[in-house]
């Protein structure tokens, strides 16, 4: 693989350059910077999606006929990083990164027309309803009933699911129920799309460590679901299920955000003291982890380059989703470790007022005075560092990845 920039490439980065400092306004670039996990705070994400869809930019990766871009390999890299650089805030991934995926593969004419165009806009603004109380990683063997409902054919659903994120946002979910019980847990299956305002749907904010409200529990009373919301066949929603799972895992372009992430840090810790009274960056024990950081960033690069070829010539990610998972969220998790040790004592401060989290924090009074505590991204720090402890839970806990690997890739 030719990783030199072609003189179309570099034609290409000064456009997104061009279009980033057009219409990436300083609230929308203040939003990006401040976030404190994988979630922009939701009015600027959402602000900043309705530009991309008017340049025709929201859903790169998705096929042409649809409204995704016909990019390069090189071209969806330099989108990613040139939007990392400029502190451009996240998009929720739920729908133009995840579902969109599986409806294009296994949804039927009409609910490509219907969703598709409607996720782009963000008229539709989709949660994911997988985990339940007893069900996490193990996922299959989850026990939300869908029972057939016999004078009309549709489904009734009941059961909950938990750390749904932005349900309280969202207007519609894509959940897996249980339509039947077969001699394996992951067969019985059903991949569904559920509108959140069906009577019998009631929506529990979940408090986080961090303090914001992002996660949340939904319970359902017999909600009534039209069985021309099933997506794929009914008891096969594993299947779609797996598909998806491989697009959240992997598929993206995770790694330009991290050597971001490592680049400030490493101008940060130039700036702030050593414990031997220089500065942090000449410190032998922290250039060395920075520098560790640094290297594997660049490892994980490649491979997400290998995972983007595989998309570009139709292929899914496979096995490898699960080795980005895994790389991803532990790399990420480390850098969260090294910027609470350049933060210092101001680095504990408790201040989310001088931050945008991915949702409210409630359970907090803010000083009237707006006082914050050291610089912004030492208000930043902690947060982030408590949010990125999910990563390796969630999408399948990195011990599954592990397995998942073990299995399919070496054989074991």
């Amino acid at each position: 693989m030719d990783l030199d920039w072609s003189p179309e490439d570099l034609a290409f980065r000064d456009e997104v350059r061009q279009f980033l400092d057009e219409r990436l306004t300083p609230e929308l670039r203040q939003a990006g910077r401040l976030m404190t996990s994988v979630y922009a705070d939701h009015e600027a994400s959402m602000a900043w999606q309705a530009i991309l869809h008017e340049r025709g930019w929201a859903a790169p990766a998705w096929p042409v006929e649809h409204g995704g871009c016909d990019w390069s390999l090189n071209q969806h890299y330099i989108f990613s990083r040139e939007s990392t650089l400029a502190g451009a805030p996240a998009l929720s991934p739920m729908g133009i990164k995840m579902v969109a995926h599986a409806i294009i593969k296994f949804g039927t004419a009409e609910q490509q027309d219907f969703f598709l165009p409607r996720i782009l806009t963000g008229e539709v603004f989709f949660c994911q309803g997988y985990s339940e109380p007893e069900s996490g990683s193990d996922l299959a063997s989850l026990q939300m009933a869908a029972v057939v409902d016999e004078g009309g054919g549709d489904f009734l659903c009941t059961g909950s699911k938990i750390w749904t994120t932005h349900a309280t946002e969202a207007n519609w979910m894509f959940a897996l129920v249980r339509t039947s019980r077969q001699e394996r847990k992951q067969q019985g299956i059903t991949f569904i799309l559920i509108d959140m305002a069906t009577p019998g749907i009631e929506v529990h904010p979940l408090v986080m460590t961090s303090g914001e409200e992002v996660q949340n529990q939904v319970f359902f009373d017999s909600v009534r679901v039209p069985r021309g919301n099933v997506l794929g066949q009914v008891d096969d929603g594993w299947t779609v299920a797996k598909y998806l799972l491989e697009f959240e895992r992997g598929g993206g372009a995770t790694a330009p955000f991290l050597q971001v992430m490592a680049d400030e840090l490493a101008a940060t810790a130039a700036d702030q003291p050593g414990p031997g009274g220089g500065r942090l960056i000449d410190d032998p024990a922290f250039a060395y982890k920075l520098a560790d950081a640094r290297i594997r960033t660049e490892v994980l690069e490649i491979l997400e380059f290998r995972t983007l070829a595989a998309l570009a010539g139709g292929k899914n990610p496979g096995p490898t989703s699960s080795m980005l998972k895994v790389l991803s969220t532990e790399l990420s998790q480390r850098l969260t470790e090294l910027a609470m040790e350049a933060a210092g004592p101001r680095g504990r401060v408790y201040q989310p007022h001088a931050t945008r989290p991915g949702g409210p924090v409630t359970e907090y009074d803010p000083p009237p005075d707006g006082y914050v505590s050291g610089e912004p991204w030492q208000a930043v720090a902690p947060l982030k560092y408590f949010n990125d402890r999910a990563g390796s839970i969630y999408a399948g806990s990195n011990e599954i990845q592990r397995n998942i690997l073990a299995k399919a890739a070496l054989g074991l």
